[in-house]
């Protein structure tokens, strides 16, 4: 069975099974042509929780199923590929940060939304990488503690001078790899392109971009600005497919280093395998994780 096929019988099936797919910004292009609606992760839980469907579909990794079932209780979610974790999400255990709290007894817990479901149950408010500094700037604590990534919440302090933020040492491997030399390197080869990078990277890189933004802020910049060259400075296949939104523009990847491997381990045979039946995995969380995860999900939304 060739692409167009698997694609034609997946188009198929999740129809017949009354199935809404959700692919995130950095899953193949094959598999955004399938989707229902595409973009970062909280967007697509936010898709996910107004459709009718009965049945949720996740292309991406294990923490956007977990908070589409938290947004949508009522709905059966299932994870395209098991195996695709976060090592973010994955860094920052409930009962470590449960002992960190006890240290620091006046901070607000602020968790990046790359957080699993049963660490949500003790954050005070969740923010995605596009409202983090609005979220933590109309907080009313001024004491925070922003987990896990200490690239973002680093960025954060900046945009927050009257915030007193603690950070500890953690983030995303992949955009923490990219060094300046890895910069420096992108402008020698495309003097005239604009850098846009995600505030995932180091503060070092962050200070040498043109614009800094989260993978749905750097796609809305390129795709509204009037210049023709860019270098992307988040997951790889996001220069891919801005490359097949705007043929007219050209788009340069900041670094081969920026490749997400769990977010690579889906494919379309792995989709087409859930829809039958034969492979993916239902996200099941008890109800108690499920109401506490969700408080800091609705502070989001209301302080966003």
């Amino acid at each position: 069975m060739n692409i167009n096929e698997m694609q034609k019988k997946i188009l198929e099936l999740k129809k017949e099974k009354d199935v809404c797919i959700l692919a995130h910004s950095y899953q193949a292009h094959e598999i955004l042509e399938i989707a229902d609606f595409t973009g970062d992760s909280y967007k697509l839980s936010v898709d996910a929780s107004k459709v009718q469907n009965k049945n949720i579909l996740m292309c991406g990794v294990r923490f956007m199923a977990e908070t589409c079932k938290i947004l949508s209780p009522e709905k059966t979610v299932y994870l395209a590929q098991p195996i695709a974790g976060c090592e973010m999400a994955d860094q920052m255990g409930k009962e470590y940060i449960s002992e960190v709290k006890k240290e620091y007894p006046d901070y607000a817990v602020v968790a990046y939304i790359n957080t699993t479901a049963d660490l949500k149950t003790i954050c005070d408010v969740c923010v995605t990488s596009s409202s983090a500094v609005k979220i933590v700037n109309n907080m009313d604590n001024k004491n925070i503690l922003f987990i896990p990534d200490c690239n973002l919440g680093s960025y954060v302090a900046k945009q927050c001078p009257d915030k007193n933020i603690k950070l500890l040492k953690g983030g995303c491997p992949v955009h923490a790899c990219v060094t300046t030399e890895d910069v420096k390197k992108a402008k020698e080869m495309h003097p005239n392109a604009e850098i846009l990078v995600h505030p995932e990277c180091t503060a070092e890189v962050v200070a040498m971009a043109d614009y800094i933004g989260s993978t749905s802020g750097i796609m809305d910049y390129a795709k509204a600005s009037d210049k023709k060259e860019f270098i992307i400075g988040t997951e790889i296949s996001i220069a891919e497919h801005l490359q097949y939104e705007c043929p007219d523009k050209n788009f340069y990847p900041l670094s081969l280093k920026l490749l997400c491997s769990n977010m690579k381990s889906t494919t379309l045979v792995d989709v087409l395998n859930c829809l039958e039946g034969k492979g993916g995995e239902e996200i099941i969380l008890d109800d108690q994780t499920i109401n506490d995860a969700k408080k800091c999900i609705d502070e989001m939304i209301r302080l966003g």
